[in-house]
């Protein structure tokens, strides 16, 4: 950068005199009035040069402005561009988005369950990345590639759920087409790869713990990078493979829907709240004990108790219940993560976490101990007396942290990526594996970097 050059002296001196010998003034009387009036005005166009030369440097829009909210956070500042613009970007960072054959990914978007489920961040995230800024259509230039395969969207005649019996045999599919067609798996052996397991077990691919940790991850993507709803804090076999936890899909135009009727910071007149599968005899004909019980605990315990409001059966307007609740319960069920968590966050209403072990998403960004309570399994039957302290304590403090949008964007999934959400989180969590980027290691390519 070249340095700003100085005035000469002879144009400040230039100004100096037509400023003192208007028409109509009266020349100085004697040497020291005049040198005395000449230095008053050299010294007010210093100070001028200086408070304008300040004012630039403060409203630099190529300076990325920090906040107590996010300057704590580990985003690799040389990655990410001013959050000035529409996306905040992260800078350099590139993502290819392989062209499939409709059999991996569209077709399955004939049901309209498909995009809208639980499980549809597999959807979400691909719809994103096609209009994002991010994206490249040069595989060359790209430090990731995204494979879409949905997997989840093959809904039982039988009970409606996902059946995910296909999915590794889709997948290899895929994998063989992508190996076939491009070189670029074949060169990384899939390091720098993306694929997306939104399932009760990530890349297990089965609803079952057992089975799942059974089977374990397939061979094929062992290598590979994988975005999964699934983690816990211990090993698992099932997160044994470089992963980003991600949240389960929640409609963000369902949230915002509701949040017009009922704001965050309206009244809120159920004290405790859940809906959703509570057996009344946990043990199913596998033998398997839904929930690790603590389901049906929370149903024996507090079904007579006025404080808590509990339901066994689906309902429409669950979202509604939500915004009008201080507590809600998520409990593990066959997996330990639910969608209740977030959309209890973008509802405003505390999530009380029970189940042991988790690991929540985008923990960086989202500050889950200062927004939701955590109870262990064994401890569920005080939950009573646990939220009754809290509500006699910290509450309010929960509370404000909970209603930061912030909170909420990080937690959804837009059509089109939009700066801190949940697709954003995604791509940042990528950039710190760009060590396993070929373009990267290679050093095929020269990057830009920030000074």
């Amino acid at each position: 950068m070249s340095e700003q050059k100085k005035p000469p002296k002879s144009r400040v001196f230039f100004v100096g005199m037509k400023l003192l010998h208007k028409p109509g003034n009266k020349p100085p009387q004697d040497k020291n009035t005049f040198f005395h009036t000449y230095y008053k005005w050299v010294l007010w166009l210093s100070l001028s040069f200086y408070f304008f030369t300040s004012y630039l440097i403060t409203t630099n829009p190529n300076t990325t402005p920090t906040s107590p909210d996010t300057s704590s956070h580990a985003v690799p500042r040389a990655l990410i561009d001013s959050t000035t613009n529409s996306l905040g970007m992260l800078k350099n960072l590139k993502m290819f988005v392989y062209e499939l054959p409709p059999k991996y990914n569209t077709h399955w978007l004939a049901n309209k369950r498909c995009g809208n489920h639980l499980f549809a961040s597999e959807v979400a995230i691909h719809r994103a990345l096609l209009t994002s800024e991010v994206r490249t259509f040069d595989p060359y230039e790209a430090d990731f590639f995204f494979v879409p395969v949905y997997v989840s969207c093959n809904f039982s005649a039988v009970n409606g759920f996902p059946a995910i019996g296909h999915a590794r045999s889709l997948i290899s599919s895929a994998v063989n087409f992508v190996s076939t067609e491009y070189p670029f798996w074949n060169r990384s052996k899939g390091r720098d790869h993306v694929f997306v397991a939104s399932h009760d077990f990530g890349a297990c691919f089965h609803s079952l713990e057992d089975a799942a940790m059974a089977d374990g991850i397939p061979q094929i993507l062992r290598n590979s990078i994988v975005l999964q709803t699934f983690g816990v804090v211990h090993r698992h076999p099932c997160q044994d493979v470089e992963n980003v936890v991600i949240p389960p899909y929640v409609s963000p135009e369902s949230v915002r829907s509701t949040l017009e009727n009922f704001p965050v910071n309206g009244p809120r007149e159920i004290w405790a709240f859940f809906r959703g599968k509570m057996e009344l005899h946990p043990k199913n004909i596998s033998g398997r004990f839904y929930s690790k019980r603590v389901r049906t605990e929370i149903w024996r315990k507090f079904n007579g108790d006025r404080r808590f409001y509990l339901q066994r059966h689906r309902f429409s307007g669950y979202q509604l219940e939500i915004a009008r609740s201080v507590f809600c319960l998520c409990p593990l069920g066959w997996a330990p993560w639910s969608p209740r968590l977030v959309e209890s966050v973008a509802l405003g209403c505390v999530p009380v976490i029970i189940a042991d072990g988790i690991q929540l998403p985008f923990s960086s960004t989202v500050r889950w101990s200062e927004i939701s309570l955590t109870v262990a399994e064994r401890n569920v039957g005080k939950l009573g007396k646990i939220l009754e302290h809290v509500a006699a304590t910290n509450l309010s403090v929960i509370q404000r942290n909970l209603w930061n949008p912030r909170t909420r964007r990080a937690l959804l999934f837009n059509k089109k990526m939009e700066y801190g959400d949940a697709t954003w989180q995604v791509l940042v969590s990528l950039s710190e594996k760009l060590h396993r980027s070929y373009r990267r290691s290679s050093g095929s390519d020269e990057l830009e970097s920030d000074t």
